[in-house]
């Protein structure tokens, strides 16, 4: 193992999150998902079905990427995607009963990867949130700034899925 007490708080912050990342996706691979899929699940579950487009909207990414992460979802059957009754050129996009129970399994196999080391998950969590809203609030460009304020809405799953 490296001498980490001479590695610099980023290099500690980005290796730690690497390594919970990764560890993650091996749980998630085990039942269809990866770190995407989980986020895309996530807005469902607490939204209710939507179209693709207004998702991609929700998670910040185009819809092309979202329509690659849907076919995945929809491979493994935890999503399904119906042409809308109001716009025949759009897809309403709605959770499976399986895919209710993915995101529930995907925050199970989160809290595990954490419960592997020693420290206490939920300071940890909060420690990150104060990190994540004074840097934003002091460094950032507005469009991240309007992130971290979506965060504590509840609107931007890429930092609300660890919420």
């Amino acid at each position: 193992m490296p001498d980490m007490d001479r590695w610099p708080t980023g290099r500690l912050l980005s290796t730690a999150a690497r390594l919970v990342e990764h560890s993650w996706n091996e749980k998630l691979g085990a039942i269809g998902l990866t770190h995407a899929g989980v986020i895309a699940i996530e807005v469902l579950y607490n939204n209710g079905p939507m179209t693709q487009a207004q998702l991609a909207q929700l998670v910040r990414v185009q819809a092309q990427t979202m329509g690659k992460t849907l076919s995945r979802l929809e491979a493994h059957g935890h999503i399904v995607r119906q042409r809308s009754t109001s716009d025949r050129r759009s897809h309403v996009v709605s959770l499976t009963e399986r895919g209710n129970e993915a995101v529930a399994a995907a925050a199970d196999m989160e809290r595990s990867v954490l419960a592997a080391a020693s420290i206490d998950p939920d300071v940890l969590r909060q420690e990150l949130k104060a990190v994540v809203r004074e840097l934003a609030t002091r460094f950032a460009s507005p469009a991240t700034a309007a992130i971290v304020s979506d965060v504590d809405s509840g609107l931007a799953v890429e930092a609300r899925s660890f919420d």
